[in-house]
């Protein structure tokens, strides 16, 4: 298999978690894989999350959001593992996004306004996300919880997404983490 560049982001605030172990593990995988791989931990960026104005002006991108487009733009794939946290992604991490994926980035709107081109098309990604209850069961209470990341997102700006969940993250066995780190392993080699 061709080797590939990768992006891991660690969409939880602190890397000294399960989220964090399971990023490490695809990082080292796909490292001893023969891939090459770019990390970053959102907790460890500087950026104001808040989009003040919305979109109605322009708010000037921190080094560190540009570090983030810079990387996407280079991976071939990007691997992005949080938590679900009240049915979504953490705070910080969907303020980076509404910061960092604009038109002439990620996107540009058709002149009449009815559709829009893909800038980011030819990247895979790979969104695995921690419940801590069953995923099943986050899924039947609050829907479908990766459809802004997977949808609204990276598929909106032409990335093909697939998505790993693993539930009762919290009061998961060391076997059953085990299980979770060889999987994610599986898929690192694979680049997948």
């Amino acid at each position: 298999m061709k080797a590939k560049r990768i992006f891991v982001l660690l969409g939880h605030p602190n890397a000294d978690t399960l989220s964090g172990a399971l990023a490490t593990e695809y990082e080292n995988a796909a490292r001893e894989a023969g891939h090459e791989v770019r990390r970053l931990n959102i907790g460890d960026l500087s950026f104001d999350p808040v989009l003040h104005l919305g979109y109605k002006a322009i708010q000037e991108l921190e080094p560190d959001l540009k570090t983030v487009q810079e990387n996407i733009s280079w991976a071939e794939h990007i691997v992005i593992v949080h938590p679900n946290w009240w049915g979504g992604m953490p705070a910080l991490l969907k303020g980076m996004w509404d910061r960092m994926f604009l038109p002439r980035f990620a996107f540009r709107m058709w002149r009449n306004r009815l559709g829009w081109h893909c800038l980011l098309k030819g990247r895979t990604a790979r969104v695995i996300v921690l419940c801590g209850n069953p995923a099943f069961l986050d899924w039947l209470a609050f829907g479908d919880f990766t459809a802004s990341l997977k949808r609204s997102l990276l598929e909106f700006a032409g990335i093909r997404t697939r998505i790993t969940t693993f539930g009762k993250s919290e009061t998961s066995s060391d076997r059953r983490r085990e299980i979770w780190k060889k999987k994610v392993r599986t898929l690192a080699k694979r680049a997948a």
